[in-house]
């Protein structure tokens, strides 16, 4: 089963220097429908204004992504890291028994557009942690997130896996997946089939359930670009 949930229908705040697009509820924006999936709790699809951003706040308790689409994030936190994560790179803070952090858009000219994404961990507590890592652009899938860091992958506190998908060259990928696991796809440019029934554009989302395989046919005449969750 595919389930489609379009950009168009994702809960949407603006303040002016963050525009902000949540595929689940988040903030203000409450959909009981979408509360998640799985352990994959949060995907906001933030837009931040040059020098502009979130200032020193606390999370605990949850994995938190980022993935730079445009630009570059300026990073602190409270363990003393002091980062720049320019686009492309991948950005995982395990939040543990709690940290604080500030991001903001580290150009005064440039728009920052990025990926802001939650996931539950299987345990709570322990030291907070950061990984930062670039995965390049290569066709295919691309494993970027193990729950043991395997083959220089970032750990996370989860069974779950996070794939990069890209097609380029490429029209057409299948991938056999476990009929006792779900996947969640976030599109994040181009336009994209799936099982050729199901047509994602930029900014849609898929749950898929109690399939065999995953059949991706790129219907665009640009790349495709892809997060691909493997979840319990």
């Amino acid at each position: 089963m595919i389930q489609l949930r379009s950009a168009n229908d994702r809960g949407h705040a603006n303040f002016g220097w963050l525009n902000s697009y949540h595929s689940f509820s988040f903030g203000s924006y409450f959909d009981p429908q979408h509360m998640g999936f799985s352990h994959l709790r949060v995907i906001n699809d933030d837009t931040v204004s040059p020098s502009a951003g979130f200032e020193t706040h606390g999370h605990k308790d949850m994995e938190i992504l980022s993935l730079v689409l445009q630009g570059t994030i300026a990073h602190k936190d409270s363990t003393g890291n002091v980062e720049t994560l320019p686009a492309g790179e991948y950005q995982l803070m395990s939040a543990g028994k709690g940290i604080y952090h500030s991001e903001f858009n580290a150009s005064k000219n440039e728009t920052l557009k990025f990926l802001q994404i939650w996931i539950q961990p299987n345990h709570l507590g322990g030291e907070p942690g950061y990984q930062q890592k670039a995965f390049g652009e290569e066709e295919g899938l691309t494993d970027i997130i193990t729950p043991d860091g395997q083959n220089g992958t970032l750990a996370i506190k989860q069974d779950m896996r996070l794939h990069q998908l890209i097609l380029s060259e490429q029209t057409q990928l299948t991938w056999q997946v476990d009929l006792k696991r779900r996947y969640y796809i976030h599109l994040i440019e181009g336009e994209l089939s799936l099982n050729d029934d199901t047509t994602m554009t930029a900014g849609d989302g898929a749950k898929i359930q109690s399939l065999e395989a995953i059949n991706f046919t790129k219907l665009s005449q640009s790349r495709c670009k892809a997060l691909l969750f493997d979840l319990i």
